[in-house]
């Protein structure tokens, strides 16, 4: 017989990991409420146009990584390799542009990139996404960078940094970018091979090139900032100016350009302390032309994604234990096929109550029964037996103190909720 095994750069998320996810995913959900942002959902597929527009044609997500097939009408489908574009698209095809802006939206959920699997990078993995629409203030970047800069704070993170840079827009970027040409035609027989093609196709990725060669060509390099028009250098000048009116020290990184062909103006990525050289937890930007790239009204925006798993892995790597899961702190045992029918009856009753319970199955002695409040640490262990049956009482165990009880079975409710109030 086959055993089936999980597809390379999937993962099985079990049980000793999943206190994390509930963890993060409510300190997520804290910080979208403090800031006022509402969640919007989109599908998992896509058309594959969609992302090679939006991301970008030259970059390794569309060359390299989407995972792309053909539907059953010969339409070209993708998984999603990122949220802004289909956010865009939702945006747009739902006429958003409508409502008052700003928009501000966050989701959640799986990603799917065909890259080389490592720690805390999968083929599926989820990331956490926000997303402003409809205000080229500067301000608004601020505040983008301060709902990834309060979500790490709650979650434990320490010694965070912000780099900022600009990438220019369409007006200043070109003739940047054939500067930045100009300056490595000399040094291309130097290059790596991934950075001779990146020089050919896209040369903004040069700058955020992880190969130790090209890093050194890079220090003797053009910076974006000294070619910005007026307007892009204005933008990049106010928001260095309200970062430093709410006191956020921030870091200018003449090589952060991000991954994506849709950002114009600022980018920017949060690192932390104690991660090693896994220590970027956050990236994102503006994006003011993909709206209009993907068939809306000119429209700017700006937003950042960042990865749960490598939360998870920071968390981990730091020493930060989760709160542990919450577990039902009753159980149901009986002893006979009658006992059995009433304690189905009272875990009903209970779950009616948004008491936790967990009945105990499969007719086993009382003693194995009991162990299974003994497992998840339970306050009481209700029994059931005959007599009890045939009274209208169950017995009540105190697992803290093994002191038992008998109470009425139409004044257990009220009875668990009284002791555990007093309890507390």
């Amino acid at each position: 017989m086959t055993k089936y095994k999980r597809i390379t750069g999937m993962r099985d998320v079990l049980f000793e990991e999943q206190p994390y996810w509930r963890y993060i995913l409510s300190k997520i959900q804290a910080t979208a409420d403090l800031f006022g942002y509402q969640r919007l959902d989109v599908p998992l597929v896509e058309p594959a146009n969609l992302f090679i527009r939006g991301v970008g044609q030259g970059t390794d997500i569309v060359e390299k990584e989407m995972y792309i097939f053909d539907d059953r009408d010969g339409s070209q489908l993708a998984l999603r390799p990122e949220f802004t574009a289909g956010i865009m698209r939702a945006y747009i095809e739902n006429g958003l542009h409508t409502m008052p802006p700003p928009l501000r939206l966050w989701t959640t959920g799986p990603l799917f990139r065909h890259e080389r699997p490592q720690a805390g990078r999968y083929r599926q993995h989820t990331q956490f996404d926000i997303e402003v629409i409809g205000e080229q203030d500067p301000a608004v970047d601020v505040e983008v960078m301060s709902v990834a800069w309060h979500l790490f704070s709650s979650l434990g993170f320490y010694g965070l940094r912000l780099y900022l840079n600009s990438t220019g827009c369409r007006v200043c970027r070109p003739t940047y970018i054939q500067t930045l040409v100009n300056y490595f035609n000399p040094l291309a027989d130097k290059l790596p091979q991934d950075d001779k093609m990146r020089l050919q196709k896209n040369p903004l990725r040069i700058l955020d090139s992880k190969e130790p060669i090209t890093h050194g060509l890079l220090e003797n390099a053009p910076h974006i900032t000294d070619y910005l028009c007026e307007d892009c250098h204005t933008h990049f000048s106010k928001l260095k100016s309200y970062l430093e009116a709410i006191d956020r020290p921030y870091i200018v990184d003449y090589h952060i350009v991000r991954g994506l062909d849709y950002y114009t103006k600022t980018v920017f990525e949060i690192k932390a302390d104690g991660l090693g050289s896994q220590d970027t937890i956050c990236g994102g930007g503006r994006y003011d032309g993909l709206i209009e790239e993907l068939g809306g009204k000119p429209t700017p925006g700006i937003g950042f994604g960042s990865g749960i798993e490598r939360y998870i892995m920071a968390l981990q790597h730091l020493g930060i234990q989760p709160p542990p899961e919450p577990l039902p702190k009753v159980t149901v045992s009986y002893l006979g096929e009658t006992a059995k029918l009433t304690a189905l009856k009272v875990v009903e009753i209970l779950h009616q109550a948004n008491i936790g319970t967990i009945f105990t199955p499969g007719d086993r002695a009382l003693k194995a029964q009991l162990k299974s409040a003994h497992r998840i640490q339970a306050d009481f262990a209700i029994i059931l037996g005959e007599e009890e049956v045939l009274q209208g009482q169950v017995t009540v165990k105190d697992m803290r103190n093994s002191q038992q009880s008998r109470v009425a079975l139409t004044e257990l409710v009220g009875w668990l909720t009284q002791t555990e109030r007093k309890n507390d």
